[in-house]
């Protein structure tokens, strides 16, 4: 038997490194979305729109953070998975635990589908209001910072 086991590493896009290995028992076929955190951790997108967000929650009750759950939705829906339906059985999926920073193997699950569903139906009218120019002038000024520069296979990383 030939062995085919190729490896790519992605440099400096997650605080974890990332090597893709496609004979592991911990496996996810979300890994496009790696590239997707990269552009939004360039952009501050996310960052920027959970700080608009009030949190009427009781600090000492909270188990995920209003920029986490938003992230974590934000990044199923571009998955593809279009409602929270998903959350569940992917609360422990490697990847979509490293697009919020957590170990893909111990980390801690992401939020579950009511905590999801509880999260988007929490969303105020201020709330909506206030990042709606927040995405506009983030959608307008991108062209301006360029594109994130992400490492091919082919490219050799930066030193």
């Amino acid at each position: 038997m030939q062995d085919t086991t190729q490896t790519f590493l992605f440099q400096n896009l997650l605080l974890k490194p990332v090597i893709a290995a496609f004979d592991q028992p911990y496996s996810s076929s979300d890994g496009g979305a790696i590239l997707l955190r990269a552009v939004d951790e360039s952009l501050g997108l996310t960052e920027a729109m959970a700080r608009e967000f009030l949190d009427p929650r009781q600090a000492g009750k909270v188990a995920h953070s209003m920029r986490d759950m938003l992230r974590q939705r934000i990044h199923l829906i571009a998955c593809g998975y279009a409602d929270c339906n998903d959350s569940d059985r992917l609360a422990d999926d490697p990847i979509q635990k490293l697009l919020l920073d957590r170990d893909p193997i111990d980390g801690r699950s992401l939020a579950s589908q009511p905590t999801l569903s509880r999260f988007e139906n929490a969303a105020t009218k201020r709330d909506l209001l206030s990042s709606h120019p927040l995405t506009a002038r983030f959608s307008l000024r991108a062209p301006e910072r360029g594109t994130p520069e992400v490492p091919t296979a082919r490219s050799s990383p930066s030193p």
